[in-house]
């Protein structure tokens, strides 16, 4: 298990970034397999981007591909979300998660241990 804090959210423009972070409190950050995922009001949580431990793999889904991007800095450790393009349908709490399954390919979501307590991304038009 291990703490994870969320941070960067806010309200953009349709079309405008933002960079959410997420804080670990344990060094065991870098053996996790790390994951965003998001959910809108009265929808379910879906899944947004992973990246594994070592930062060399990462997996996005179709709806922001090309356009988010996933990174790490296990010295620091901490994890990233690099939004551009934003749009309005990306509007959703955005969540942190930590499992300690190496294959970033089939991880489910009851796989991950740990959450964070979620950041707000408002995009307007």
């Amino acid at each position: 298990q291990v703490q994870l804090v969320e941070s960067g959210g806010g309200l953009v423009q349709a079309g405008g970034s933002l960079r959410l972070s997420c804080a670990a409190s344990s060094r065991a950050f870098s053996s996790y397999s790390m994951g965003w995922f998001r959910q809108a009001p009265g929808k379910e949580r879906e899944f947004v981007a992973i990246i594994a431990w070592s930062g060399d793999s990462t997996y996005y889904a179709d709806s922001v591909k090309g356009r988010f991007t996933i990174s790490r800095d296990n010295a620091k450790n901490t994890m990233y979300l690099q939004m551009n393009s934003l749009k309005t349908e990306d509007t959703a709490v955005y969540y942190c998660a930590a499992s300690s399954r190496t294959n970033i390919y089939t991880i489910g979501l009851n796989s991950f241990h740990s959450w964070g307590q979620g950041t707000q991304v408002t995009v307007s038009s």
